[in-house]
Protein backbone atom coordinates (compact mmCIF):
# COMPACT_ATOMS: atom_id res chain seq x y z
CA UNK A 1 0.00 0.00 0.00
CA UNK A 2 1.08 2.87 -1.04
CA UNK A 3 -0.40 6.91 0.50
CA UNK A 4 0.20 10.13 -0.31
CA UNK A 5 -1.25 13.35 0.95
CA UNK A 6 -1.74 16.69 -1.18
CA UNK A 7 -3.33 19.37 0.41
CA UNK A 8 -5.88 20.98 -1.87
CA UNK A 9 -7.28 24.64 -1.06
CA UNK A 10 -8.64 24.15 2.36
CA UNK A 11 -8.93 20.46 1.75
CA UNK A 12 -6.22 17.12 2.37
CA UNK A 13 -6.41 14.99 -0.89
CA UNK A 14 -5.23 11.55 0.19
CA UNK A 15 -4.68 9.06 -2.68
CA UNK A 16 -4.33 5.39 -1.51
CA UNK A 17 -3.03 2.64 -4.18
CA UNK A 18 -2.57 -1.15 -3.69
CA UNK A 19 -4.22 -3.29 -1.14
CA UNK A 20 -5.40 -2.50 2.16
CA UNK A 21 -5.47 -5.55 4.66
CA UNK A 22 -4.38 -6.58 8.23
CA UNK A 23 -0.48 -5.85 7.28
CA UNK A 24 -1.05 -2.34 6.56
CA UNK A 25 -3.94 -1.33 8.40
CA UNK A 26 -2.48 0.22 11.21
CA UNK A 27 -0.12 2.60 8.91
CA UNK A 28 -2.93 3.07 6.86
CA UNK A 29 -5.21 4.42 9.89
CA UNK A 30 -1.98 6.18 11.22
CA UNK A 31 -1.46 7.74 7.72
CA UNK A 32 -4.54 8.86 6.81
CA UNK A 33 -5.15 10.25 11.13
CA UNK A 34 -1.64 12.86 10.28
CA UNK A 35 -3.22 13.78 7.33
CA UNK A 36 -6.54 14.68 9.26
CA UNK A 37 -4.86 16.98 11.28
CA UNK A 38 -2.51 18.74 9.02
CA UNK A 39 -5.86 20.03 7.28
CA UNK A 40 -8.96 22.09 8.79
CA UNK A 41 -10.91 21.15 6.22
CA UNK A 42 -12.14 17.89 5.14
CA UNK A 43 -10.39 14.94 4.10
CA UNK A 44 -10.84 13.19 0.99
CA UNK A 45 -9.57 9.92 0.32
CA UNK A 46 -8.92 8.84 -3.41
CA UNK A 47 -9.17 4.78 -3.42
CA UNK A 48 -9.11 4.43 -7.23
CA UNK A 49 -5.97 2.68 -6.81
CA UNK A 50 -7.10 0.72 -4.44
CA UNK A 51 -7.81 -2.89 -5.16
CA UNK A 52 -8.62 -4.77 -2.22
CA UNK A 53 -9.90 -3.77 1.45
CA UNK A 54 -10.14 -6.02 4.38
CA UNK A 55 -12.18 -5.38 7.36
CA UNK A 56 -9.41 -4.17 9.16
CA UNK A 57 -9.05 -1.42 6.25
CA UNK A 58 -12.47 -0.81 7.05
CA UNK A 59 -12.15 -0.21 10.60
CA UNK A 60 -9.03 2.37 10.22
CA UNK A 61 -11.69 4.00 8.06
CA UNK A 62 -14.06 3.88 10.43
CA UNK A 63 -12.23 5.19 13.24
CA UNK A 64 -10.53 8.01 11.24
CA UNK A 65 -14.02 9.03 10.13
CA UNK A 66 -15.00 8.99 13.90
CA UNK A 67 -12.59 11.15 14.63
CA UNK A 68 -12.83 14.07 11.83
CA UNK A 69 -16.78 14.43 12.73
CA UNK A 70 -16.32 14.78 16.06
CA UNK A 71 -13.65 17.71 15.45
CA UNK A 72 -15.71 18.96 13.03
CA UNK A 73 -13.97 17.86 9.88
CA UNK A 74 -15.75 16.31 6.90
CA UNK A 75 -14.30 13.18 4.95
CA UNK A 76 -15.50 12.07 1.75
CA UNK A 77 -14.14 8.68 -0.32
CA UNK A 78 -13.94 8.83 -4.05
CA UNK A 79 -13.09 6.29 -6.65
CA UNK A 80 -13.79 2.71 -5.51
CA UNK A 81 -13.40 0.70 -7.95
CA UNK A 82 -15.85 -2.42 -8.66
CA UNK A 83 -14.44 -4.72 -5.89
CA UNK A 84 -14.21 -1.78 -3.07
CA UNK A 85 -18.14 -1.01 -4.07
CA UNK A 86 -19.37 -4.39 -3.75
CA UNK A 87 -17.24 -4.95 -0.54
CA UNK A 88 -18.66 -1.48 0.96
CA UNK A 89 -22.33 -2.33 -0.21
CA UNK A 90 -22.20 -5.45 1.82
CA UNK A 91 -20.49 -4.03 4.82
CA UNK A 92 -23.15 -1.42 4.72
CA UNK A 93 -20.46 0.97 4.78
CA UNK A 94 -21.61 2.85 1.22
CA UNK A 95 -24.28 4.31 3.89
CA UNK A 96 -21.93 5.56 6.54
CA UNK A 97 -19.62 6.95 4.44
CA UNK A 98 -20.39 9.92 2.09
CA UNK A 99 -18.84 8.14 -1.54
CA UNK A 100 -18.20 9.82 -5.20
CA UNK A 101 -17.33 8.52 -8.04
CA UNK A 102 -14.19 11.11 -8.21
CA UNK A 103 -11.80 13.11 -6.16
CA UNK A 104 -12.77 16.03 -8.16
CA UNK A 105 -16.73 15.62 -7.31
CA UNK A 106 -15.71 14.91 -3.56
CA UNK A 107 -14.31 18.18 -3.83
CA UNK A 108 -16.76 20.17 -5.76
CA UNK A 109 -18.82 18.73 -2.77
CA UNK A 110 -17.33 19.14 0.30
CA UNK A 111 -14.97 21.84 -0.78
CA UNK A 112 -16.20 24.16 -3.72
CA UNK A 113 -13.94 26.83 -2.81
CA UNK A 114 -10.93 24.48 -3.20
CA UNK A 115 -11.68 23.50 -6.83
CA UNK A 116 -9.79 25.99 -8.39
CA UNK A 117 -6.67 24.98 -6.68
CA UNK A 118 -7.56 21.06 -7.66
CA UNK A 119 -8.14 21.91 -10.99
CA UNK A 120 -5.02 23.67 -11.54
CA UNK A 121 -2.74 21.04 -10.15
Amino acid sequence: MDLSETGVGDAMLVAVSGRIDLSNADSFRDGLSAAQAKTGGPLILDLSGVDYISSAGLRSLMIVFKAGKAAGKAFGIAGLQPLLVEIFTISRFNQVFPLFGSAREAIQKLAPDSLSAFDAR
